[in-house]
């Protein structure tokens, strides 16, 4: 156990970063670690290098797994089983994919225009952003190993049932009818690539993803620091308490309108935490914010009637309310 406790502060929370950042401040610098202004400069450097560090690992790593299960293959796989094995299936190809809600339309339009039905696709689609494997590590460096494990078991978990139930509506129709022009063009032949191919393949993937987040870890974390060192502990919890029955609605409704990547949302759970707000009400913000966000409703909007996309945002709302709900009433099992 001490092992493990040292591997885990040593490669994921980095404790050694922590205090090398701590040097630079109050050494370097010269700013006192005890000042506002010292104090944010730690968390801010401190959390920008960890994430950008495990960051660029992790989607090495995932990239070249994903390399492996290309959209075709991918769509052979799910189209092996029917019901609630292939949603479960599809929340779960969904894990490996290091995709923010935008980025996974596009592969949802591809799957559900391959004939796969609507509720796997949505299993893949809520799944996706929302229980990377990447995310899960960063949560564990964050938090610990209980609440990312427990956070991918409910994201999951979400993914599937939603899949579930869209199936068990039968709405097909709901779905634009130009999604369903190219369901018979013929397959692919999937070219076979070279461990030279998947690694260039995985540092690509690095940089498309960091491209695509480093102004939101930026703007995350500098929330983050803000909330962490300037923002009185005593106006947050007034607001978003653990007491306030509300805090979790309330957290999950100002989250959807945004749009962030995961790991910019991070730090600002952690520092809500770090405040006294309740594990449900910073996560079900960081889920509402990654899963729902505003510019992937009107994406989706573009491929799917009202019906659909009502019921989709309807679902994945409520479950998270509920998720953040249980995550606060049991967090005593987790922290």
């Amino acid at each position: 156990m001490a092992f493990f406790s040292f591997l885990n502060n040593t490669f994921l929370k980095m404790t050694w970063l922590n205090e090398l950042v701590g040097k630079l401040v109050s050494d370097v610098f010269n700013i006192s670690l005890e000042s506002q202004l010292g104090a944010s400069l730690q968390f801010f450097i401190y959390d920008v290098i960890k994430i950008f560090i495990l960051l660029s690992v992790l989607i090495f790593t995932v990239s070249y797994i994903q390399s492996y299960f290309p959209p075709e293959r991918t769509r052979k796989i799910l189209g092996r089983y029917k019901g609630f094995t292939a949603n479960l299936l599809g929340a779960l190809l969904g894990t490996v994919t290091p995709f923010c809600s935008c980025s996974s339309i596009p592969l949802f339009i591809g799957f559900t225009s391959a004939g796969l039905p609507i509720g796997v696709t949505f299993s893949f689609l809520i799944s996706s952003p929302l229980v990377d494997l990447a995310s899960v590590i960063l949560l564990a460096s964050i938090f610990n190993w209980r609440i990312a494990l427990a956070y991918v078991v409910v994201g999951v978990f979400l993914a599937v049932i939603s899949g579930t139930i869209i199936s068990k509506l039968k709405m097909e129709d709901q779905v634009a009818s130009f999604i369903y022009k190219n369901s018979g063009m013929p397959e692919l032949e999937l070219e076979e690539l070279t461990f030279r191919d998947r690694i260039e393949t995985s540092i690509a993937g690095v940089k498309e993803i960091v491209q695509k987040v480093w102004l939101y870890v930026l703007i995350g974390v500098g929330i983050g620091a803000l909330i962490h060192n300037v923002i009185p502990e005593s106006f947050i919890t007034a607001v978003l308490g653990v007491d306030k029955w509300y805090s979790v609605p309330l957290a999950t409704l100002v989250g959807v309108p945004m749009y962030a990547d995961i790991f910019g949302t991070l730090p600002i759970a952690e520092a809500l935490v770090s405040k006294g707000v309740g594990i449900g009400t910073a996560l079900s913000f960081m889920m509402a914010v990654t899963a729902l966000s505003l510019p992937s409703i009107v994406m989706l909007k573009k491929v799917v009637k009202n019906k659909l996309l009502a019921v989709f945002i309807g679902l994945v709302v409520t479950g998270i309310i509920i998720i953040g709900l249980l995550f606060n009433q049991f967090a005593f099992y987790l922290i």
